[in-house]
């Protein structure tokens, strides 16, 4: 059952953007905001999406990547307000409107298999209709999520086993689930902003933190840490989604532009990063030799796939029938699209 303080957040948050809405349907200049740079995977997205637009109508695209117009929560706070017509923004931020959107934090949930995701994402019944309508409550036209990678941990000493990560301040995103996940991983987890990440672990805040392999490239998280570990634990979502004020005011054909947009995007960003761990991966190495990468076998994984029993049952204490009904769904969706 959702919280009265969820409801009313919801609903003033709705109020606004119908406001907002009347105004921006008006609009032929779109504004969207993500959380990375203009060359990583939500940048080539936002870059295709605007090329779709522009290339099918008389509408133009302007981007914001991170850090133009402040961190995840600036940019979520200015997309329901109705500042931003667009905004790319990780379940794990998101999490904090919709707590459902945890549920992309319990361990071991997503396969690591790439195919198999792509399809589960495109044809998953609990994102593209539960997650619709939860998104829809926050005033949020939900268009496409889409997958970023396996997330791999980087942390100053070697992790081979939970108990090697006793102690250890690992940065996770301000997330609930993703807290819980590292305190049954045996981590002190540790939220931090991205922008304070880099900084941190120079100076030794903290000495963990994780992410998809191109965005440790990208940002020369490497360069601060030794040890680059896959558990398999996790593969790393984002969400595009409209102010849904603004989506609701359009015509038809540009509500359809707009989804067209959102699905060609899709296709080519699934496609775009095929192979491209690897070749990030290489690159870390050629920058930094030194660097050791790990990928921990089953009998290493043991100990984090028993704590991700814990951290399912803390997602269903957090989330109730509504999450755990998302969950259930979740995993007869994987179960169907695991074979194309």
């Amino acid at each position: 059952m959702k919280s009265t303080i969820r409801t009313f957040l919801g609903g003033v948050a709705a109020a606004a953007m119908l406001t907002a809405g009347a105004v921006s349907a008006q609009a032929d200049s779109w504004k969207y905001a993500f959380e990375e740079s203009l060359t990583e995977v939500q940048g080539v997205y936002a870059t295709k999406f605007k090329e779709a637009i522009e290339a099918n109508s008389d509408h133009t695209v302007q981007l914001f990547p991170y850090g133009t117009l402040g961190e995840s929560a600036d940019i979520m706070e200015q997309a329901q307000a109705g500042i931003l017509q667009f905004v790319n923004q990780s379940p794990g931020f998101t999490g904090a409107l919709i707590p459902e959107a945890q549920v992309f934090f319990v361990p071991y949930l997503l396969p690591t298999d790439q195919d198999h995701l792509a399809r589960f994402y495109k044809e998953s019944e609990a994102i593209n209709e539960d997650f619709t309508e939860l998104y829809a409550e926050q005033g949020l036209e939900l268009l496409s999520m889409y997958p970023e990678g396996e997330v791999a941990m980087t942390t100053k000493e070697p992790v081979k086993t939970c108990e090697d990560l006793n102690e250890v301040k690992f940065r996770v995103m301000t997330n609930p689930l993703l807290v819980e996940s590292y305190k049954a991983f045996g981590a002190t987890p540790t939220p931090l902003p991205w922008g304070e990440v880099y900084g941190g672990l120079q100076t030794n805040i903290i000495q963990g933190q994780e992410n998809p392999t191109f965005f440790l490239y990208s940002t020369g998280i490497y360069e601060v840490t030794d040890y680059i570990t896959y558990t398999g634990h996790n593969n790393f979502t984002t969400a595009l989604m409209a102010n849904k004020g603004f989506f609701d005011g359009l015509s038809d054909e540009d509500q359809q532009l707009i989804q067209d947009a959102a699905s060609s995007a899709y296709d080519y960003i699934v496609d775009y990063q095929k192979g491209l761990a690897d070749s990030e991966i290489k690159k870390i190495m050629e920058a930094k030799p030194e660097m050791t990468v790990t990928v921990l076998s089953e009998e290493e994984r043991a100990c984090f796939k028993e704590a991700a029993a814990e951290v399912e049952d803390k997602f269903i204490e957090m989330t109730g029938e509504s999450g755990k009904a998302i969950l259930e769904q979740m995993k007869a969706d994987l179960e169907a699209t695991e074979e194309g």
